[in-house]
């Protein structure tokens, strides 16, 4: 058999997931090919902001791992040439509420993600625009996040894949998967693709939004579904926002289960000049079409937090779709319905941040070493297969509760 044609194992995605994938399992030495039917970063991961946040997520399992992930990101950054390369920018995130009430709720949160490691500072109204001098009068207060941090993802995908290469791994794209090759005993033992065979006794499933197409080549139900979102973009501008700079409701945006449009103020420049404005969140499946009514949303949203942005030009826009899970949470860890299928899929919009972190997780994984992260809150069997519970079409409901992690 040829060499080209074995390795220790597949990644089935070329975004900053299965970058990162592929990065802590070639450095570990193990022999890895990254497959992608497209581009690397050419689906979720190009059209996002690159955030790494811990301030959106409540005490619990998600927030263990972003607080594992922005560690990682921090020991990638101390690496000048990958700080400069991705444009990693530790500059934090400021959440603000509008009234009274929704201040009390955010402070609230802050205290209970304070317990869990996360470093929250509250700020009080008269102090805000000390903070961030562009923002809008008459806001009721807000808490800065100071580990909260951004990077350019597409250039962060790159970034990975090119030291994953470094350190021995191969990538083809423009490769699509067909299939799942399968022992008699039903474990995985490679991939089919439109050149042919890839022998291998690990798979990653990191494909993103298609993850629950990839499980189903194994017979495995993961209940992926894209949630679309757009975002404007600005002229280039002088500094102008210095941090993440969001509206409370965001975090209640996130953590939504409804299928319905939402919109919420979320603010960020960048390294190169221009200003970043989401966020929007529906389920509509793949399509596609651009929706003025949502653009509208989004800049007079930007506009009540940073009122200088009534005069600027938005550019362009683009939309996204984020894989998203019903109990908001990634799949990650082996697949016991098929021996060598390993999930890396479903971070919705944190998949940037969560990168690192998965990453590492899945490469312990595949080297049978001990994990630093508990993946029970995160095993891929968690939902009920198709028919079980949910009539065709629906989306799949866990299969049975697990108690989450409180920090």
């Amino acid at each position: 058999m040829a060499r080209d044609s074995v390795c220790d194992v597949v990644v089935v995605g070329a975004g900053v997931v299965g970058a990162a994938c592929a990065y802590y399992a070639a450095r570990a030495g193990l022999d890895v090919v990254v497959v992608d039917r497209g581009p690397v970063a050419g689906g979720t991961t190009g059209a996002g902001e690159g955030n790494l946040l811990v301030s959106d997520k409540p005490p619990g399992p998600e927030l263990d791992l972003a607080l594992l992930s922005t560690r990682l990101w921090r020991q990638l950054a101390a690496e000048p040439p990958f700080a400069r390369a991705v444009e990693y920018e530790p500059k934090g995130g400021l959440v603000v509420a509008s009234e009274e009430r929704g201040l009390a709720a955010l402070n609230a949160l802050a205290d209970e993600q304070r317990r869990c490691g996360v470093e929250a500072e509250p700020v009080a109204a008269d102090r805000l625009r000390d903070v961030e001098p562009g923002l809008a009068p008459g806001l009721a207060g807000g808490v800065f996040y100071r580990q909260d941090a951004q990077v350019q993802p597409a250039l962060a995908a790159a970034y990975l894949i090119r030291e994953a290469r470094a350190a021995g791994a191969r990538v083809r794209t423009g490769e699509t998967v067909t299939a799942l090759l399968r022992t008699p005993g039903g474990a995985l033992r490679g991939v089919r693709t439109g050149r042919g065979e890839l022998h291998a006794p690990a798979v990653v499933n990191a494909a993103g939004v298609w993850g629950g197409e990839v499980a189903a080549l194994a017979g495995a139900t993961l209940p992926v579904r894209p949630r679309r979102g757009f975002i404007l973009v600005t002229q280039p501008l002088p500094p102008l926002v210095r941090h993440k700079v969001y509206a409370a409701d965001y975090v209640a945006d996130v953590a939504s289960d409804s299928a319905a449009l939402q919109t919420s103020a979320v603010v960020e420049g960048t390294a190169s000049g221009p200003v970043l404005i989401g966020a929007s969140r529906e389920r509509v499946g793949f399509e596609r079409g651009v929706s003025l009514p949502v653009l509208r949303r989004l800049a007079a949203a930007a506009i009540g937090l940073f009122p200088a942005l009534a005069t600027v030009d938005a550019i362009r826009a683009y939309l996204g779709f984020r894989p998203y899970l019903p109990d908001h949470l990634p799949a990650i860890g082996p697949d016991p319905r098929a021996p060598g299928l390993v999930h890396a899929c479903g971070h919705e919009g944190a998949g940037v941040g969560l990168a690192a972190a998965t990453g590492l997780l899945v490469a312990r994984v595949l080297l049978g070493e001990p994990a630093p992260l508990d993946l029970a809150a995160f095993r891929p069997e968690r939902f009920a297969p198709p028919g079980a519970h949910t009539r065709r079409g629906e989306d799949a409901q866990p299969a049975e509760e697990t108690e989450a992690s409180k920090c």
